[in-house]
C-alpha cells in the first residue's frame, strides 16, 4: 500500500465535515476520529487539540478522497467502522475484522476474566477450547492468560477462520493456538473426555429478531454467527447436551448468552444432570450475559 500526503489543514476541514454529517446520521462522532487514528496515524491528544491542522503534510494509508469514500459508506450504507477499518481494538490486542466474522464486543471480554476465576491450576494448564471462534477473540484471550494451556478453536466458516489465524499469527499466537474447521465439537472428537475447560459466544438471537438488529448488525455481520434459531437457544442447547462427553469432570463449561436467557440457560444445566455449581455472571451493564458451570461426572 503506497502511502498518501495530505495538509493538515485539509484533514481538519474534512474532519469537521465528517463530525457534522455523523451528528445527521445518528453517529456517534466519536467513530470520525477512530478512523483517522486508524488511517492518518494521528493520536487522541492530536485530534482532540486540533493541533494537526498546521501541520504541513500528514501520511495516510489512503488518500483523502479514499478516506471520504469509506466515510460514506458508512453513512449510507451503515457498514460498521470496524470493517472499514479492518481491524478492531479488543482487549489488549488489535484485531482483524472482516464483515465474515461479528466484531467482538467489549463485554465478551469478561469471558476471559471469568476464565481466570473458575479455573483451578491444573485445570488452567490443561486443554481449553473455543467452539465458534470468528475472529478468534475468545481463543487468543484464553491464550494469554492461560500461558500453560493448549488452546484449540474451531468454527465452521472457512472464512472466519482464515480471520482467526491471521490474528493468531500477528499477535504470535500461532504455536499455542490450534484451528479446525467444523460445527462446535466435531472436529475434536478425538479429544473427548480430555478438555479442561469450553469457552463459547454461540449465535443466540431468535430468526425473526436478526431483521429488527440495528442496521450494522442486521445488514453486515455474519447471520451465521448471530440466528440462534427459533428460539435462539438451538446452538446452547446443543452445548449443553454434548459438552460433558468432551470435558472433564470438574471442567469448565462457559458460555456467552442473550439478555432475558440466563433463567432458560440454568434451567438446562440443572435438568442435563451432569453440571454443578452452575452461575450466571452480568456483563458491564448490569445484564445476566454469561452462564458458567463444572461437569460433574
Amino acid at each position: 500500500m503506497i502511502n498518501q500526503l495530505t495538509s493538515g489543514i485539509e484533514l481538519w476541514k474534512w474532519r469537521n465535515s465528517a463530525i457534522t454529517t455523523a451528528l445527521g446520521k445518528g453517529i456517534s462522532p466519536r467513530e470520525v476520529d477512530w478512523l483517522l487514528q486508524e488511517i492518518a496515524r494521528v493520536d487522541k491528544l492530536t485530534l482532540r487539540l486540533e493541533s494537526f491542522k498546521d501541520y504541513q503534510e500528514i501520511t495516510m494509508v489512503l488518500s483523502l478522497t479514499e478516506l471520504d469514500t469509506l466515510w460514506q459508506k458508512r453513512l449510507q450504507q451503515r457498514v460498521p467502522i470496524q470493517y472499514l477499518a479492518g481491524k478492531t481494538p479488543w482487549r489488549k490486542f488489535t484485531l482483524a475484522v472482516s464483515d465474515a466474522v461479528l466484531i467482538p464486543r467489549p463485554e465478551t471480554e469478561i469471558l476471559i476474566d471469568l476464565v481466570m476465576e473458575a479455573g483451578n491450576q491444573e485445570l488452567q494448564s490443561g486443554i481449553w477450547v473455543d467452539l465458534g471462534t470468528g475472529s478468534g477473540a475468545i481463543a487468543l484471550g484464553l491464550a494469554e492468560v492461560l500461558t500453560n494451556a493448549k488452546i484449540y478453536a474451531t468454527d465452521i466458516s472457512e472464512q472466519a477462520l482464515a480471520v482467526a489465524k491471521t490474528n493468531a499469527r500477528n499477535l504470535g499466537f500461532t504455536q499455542r493456538v490450534e484451528f479446525h474447521q467444523g460445527c462446535w465439537w466435531e472436529p475434536l472428537n478425538h479429544l473427548k473426555g480430555k478438555i479442561s475447560g469450553m469457552v463459547s459466544n454461540p449465535p443466540y438471537i431468535p430468526s425473526d429478531m436478526i431483521g429488527t438488529l440495528e442496521p450494522e448488525v442486521a445488514k453486515h455481520e455474519p447471520h451465521l454467527a448471530l440466528d440462534g434459531g427459533v428460539d435462539g437457544l438451538e446452538a446452547i442447547r446443543y452445548l449443553v447436551q454434548v459438552s460433558p462427553h468432551y470435558l472433564l469432570p470438574g471442567g469448565v463449561w462457559l458460555i456467552e448468552m442473550m439478555a432475558g436467557q440466563d433463567e432458560i440457560v440454568r434451567e438446562m444445566l440443572i435438568n442435563n444432570g451432569n453440571y454443578s455449581h452452575i452461575s450466571i455472571h452480568t456483563d458491564l451493564a448490569g445484564i445476566k450475559r454469561f452462564a458458567l458451570a463444572h461437569v460433574s461426572r
